[in-house]
């Protein structure tokens, strides 16, 4: 397995691409704005197939780039879970709340991720958990065999996603950061901002995972 980074745009998202290497088929995790076009380079040069742009939710700074991606592309198949599905289908409101500076092309999803699905890239197996509470259709992305958790905005290095806006939710973030703290301490984080971190040392040292 190779992974590949890249962060940018207006909220400094990561975007991130999974490889598998025996059959160099790859996936992009979110299409932040300014900042898939390296990744989509590398991809190109190291004669990678990107089979799809899978999106943790449907924050604006997590799928801007998606016609970018899809151009260069056009085969990459774009799942996102139902619930945020009108957010990329529907840019606008998005734009207006946060008066960006942006022009979004409206999103017509490929497919719907569920919870509990299991999806593949190349020989690796990835399992969907969806974990709402930032957004209603947030999901993770569990890497099992790999111990790897592309884990969206939920759990951000020394913090947790925004549950101030009209369709989060506290209570739902509480049950979901509980349900993703059962998976094993040397599990890599890769969030949806700032650097890498593990879940054993945001348990440790997030003050938000104190739910006890």
């Amino acid at each position: 397995m190779t992974v590949l980074t890249n962060k940018g745009g207006l909220a400094d998202t990561n975007c991130v691409v999974v490889a598998d290497d025996s059959t160099r088929q790859a996936v992009m995790f979110d299409a932040p704005d300014h900042t898939t076009g390296p990744l989509l380079d590398e991809i190109a040069q190291r004669g990678w197939d990107l089979a799809g742009l899978w999106l943790t939710h449907g924050h604006f700074d997590h799928f801007a780039d998606h016609a970018v991606v899809t151009a260069r592309y056009p085969a990459a198949g774009v799942l996102i879970h139902p619930a945020d599905a009108p957010k990329v289908e529907q840019p606008g409101p998005q734009l207006r709340m946060f008066r960006l500076p942006l022009q979004i092309p409206p999103l017509k999803p490929s497919g719907f991720l569920a919870d509990g699905q299991r999806l593949s890239i190349g020989g690796l197996e990835l399992v969907v958990i969806h974990t709402p509470g930032h957004a209603p259709g947030h999901v993770c992305f569990h890497f099992p065999g790999e111990r790897l958790l592309i884990g969206g905005d939920l759990i951000i290095g020394g913090s947790i996603g925004r549950t101030d806006f009209p369709d989060a939710s506290w209570p739902d973030m509480q049950t979901s950061l509980r349900r993703i703290l059962t998976l094993p301490d040397e599990t890599r984080l890769i969030g949806g901002h700032g650097p890498e971190t593990t879940l054993g040392e945001e348990r440790r040292n997030n003050p938000f995972l104190q739910l006890d």
